[in-house]
């Protein structure tokens, strides 16, 4: 359903209500939605626009399906899937380090941003999420801006997830862990078949997660409690030769807990997201930072491995030390099994965000499209698999640091925006609204935004080189899309590219 609320007070009329109850077709209702957003009221009683909350049309066929269990399940792998990749954090800086950054991280980050995503989410309850917002609060081309630093942050993200499959797997087939055909045959075919799963329907990828996460957390269970008796609290305390690198350190406890707002981009899919959205956040919070500290407390405690042998696939090593071979397997077949669920996961939160962007005009049409049967964006789920397939082989720690600078810069312009609509707009239904005032908000964004900012800082020549290329790349973008609009080259969605088309003939870029 794309539920259309306005900023004002105004109501519908009756007619309108007539055509929704009588199942009036999308575009139509679209089209009023863009008509109400033109309307001019009294700038002494209302504010300076309307807003369009939800997103764009949806298929007449289509339904919202995810619910609560299976959204906490799609968050938990949108943001972590247990702690495999973790390893590196314990080899730049140790295990005590490591042990506070995800006892303390993912509620300093990730609550905030659970907060944020809380609210807007449930008041722009349409597919693009964060893209939404943006272009409510600052226009078409942060909306676009956003969209392109946070999509393609994704794409990296999920490109390194088979290149860590076959880092647990050369564990049993070395063949696969070194450079060769047999590793790149194995990282394109995971990357085809997984996508190719995505298909199948968000509903069946959301309870899909459900069973992935329980099967991929069990192991970790299991080494935990065998880990009691072996636990040396001294061994929390071992120190890295040389000196730390808290660049890695920091890179990789970010990647490992970032995306808390990725689910937010199928907000149009989800079961009464006013209620669904803060429900199962709060709850993937508490999910993540157990399913991280608790296996990561086992095998730096029941180990007497220095930092130096924690390299990707080591936490399958510490699982065979403190429980045997079997559960050596079973632990890597759980990063198999873990990145599985992040891929389909973050595949899922991708496309749905180009379909959003679509739905919004800043795409063409063309990326809206669905699959007849399962509702699925399928024209934006190949566009991203062979996006995904392209930087699939960067290495793991360029990857890493391209994926969190950008989304670093598309994180800041989303609190901004957040921050804006509250300012500016505190009149805006939310029907989920965080219970605090402005200053104290501004503080709450304030210590993520400081730790964003110096994920910026720390990541590099050749990590900022390539973030300036991709951004002045989205600006490109952005302008190619509006001279297409403009010159009826390619087609918009008509509702909404109508209001676009307005701020490009006015010269208006935001």
């Amino acid at each position: 359903m794309n539920r259309e609320i306005l900023m004002t007070t105004k109501q519908p009329s009756q007619s309108q209500e007539q055509q929704q109850q009588e199942g009036e077709h999308p575009q139509s209702q679209s089209t009023t939605a863009a008509q109400e957003r033109h309307d001019t009221p009294p700038q002494d009683q209302q504010p300076r626009y309307t807003a369009r909350q939800g997103g764009g049309p949806t298929s007449s066929h289509h339904q919202r399906k995810i619910t609560l269990i299976p959204l906490v399940f799609l968050v938990y792998f949108e943001v972590a899937g247990g702690p495999y990749g973790a390893e590196k954090a314990v080899r730049a800086a140790g295990p005590l380090f490591t042990l506070l950054g995800f006892l303390i991280f993912p509620f300093a980050w990730g609550v905030p941003e659970s907060l944020v995503t809380a609210e807007l989410a449930s008041a722009f309850p349409g597919n693009g999420g964060f893209v939404l917002w943006a272009d409510h609060a600052f226009g078409p081309l942060a909306g676009s801006l956003l969209g392109t630093w946070k999509y393609l942050s994704i794409v990296i993200n999920i490109a390194a997830y088979p290149a860590l499959v076959a880092d647990y797997v050369g564990g049993v087939a070395p063949a696969i862990a070194e450079p060769g055909r047999a590793r790149t045959g194995t990282v394109i075919g995971m990357t085809l078949a997984l996508s190719f799963l995505n298909y199948a329907g968000l509903s069946i990828v959301g309870w899909g997660a459900v069973t992935l996460g329980i099967v991929s957390l069990a192991p970790f269970l299991l080494m935990t409690a065998m880990s009691v008796p072996k636990l040396r609290p001294r061994r929390w305390a071992s120190q890295v030769k040389g000196r730390k690198d808290w660049r890695m350190f920091f890179n990789t406890l970010f990647w490992n807990l970032n995306y808390w707002d990725s689910a937010s981009t199928m907000a149009g899919e989800v079961d009464r997201p006013e209620r669904t959205f803060p429900r199962a956040l709060a709850l993937a919070v508490v999910l993540i930072a157990v399913s991280y500290l608790l296996p990561l407390m086992a095998a730096t405690g029941a180990t007497d491995a220095s930092p130096d042998a924690w390299v990707n696939g080591y936490l399958a090593d510490a699982a065979g030390i403190i429980g045997g071979r079997w559960l050596k397997y079973w632990t890597g077949a759980g990063a198999v099994i873990s990145s599985i669920g992040m891929f389909e996961a973050q595949m899922s939160s991708g496309a749905f965000q180009l379909l959003g962007m679509a739905e919004l005009g800043l795409l063409p049409a063309l990326f809206a499209r669905r699959a007849a049967r399962t509702g699925t964006p399928w024209v934006a789920i190949v566009a991203s698999t062979a996006v995904t397939i392209a930087v699939s082989f960067l290495g793991f720690d360029d990857v890493v640091a391209t994926a969190n600078f950008l989304y670093s810069l598309g994180t800041l312009l989303e609190f901004a925006s957040f921050l804006w609509l509250r300012a500016k707009h505190p009149e805006l239904k939310r029907p989920y609204r965080v219970p605090l005032p402005l200053p104290a908000l501004v503080a709450m964004c304030a210590v993520p935004s400081a730790f964003l900012a110096y994920v910026c800082v720390v990541a590099g020549w050749r990590v900022f080189a390539v973030a300036v290329g991709l951004t002045a790349l989205g600006v490109g973008w952005h302008g190619v899309m509006r001279v297409c609009r403009v010159k009826k080259l390619l087609r918009f969605n008509s509702a909404v590219s109508a209001d676009h088309r307005e701020a490009d003939a006015a010269g208006q870029t935001v």
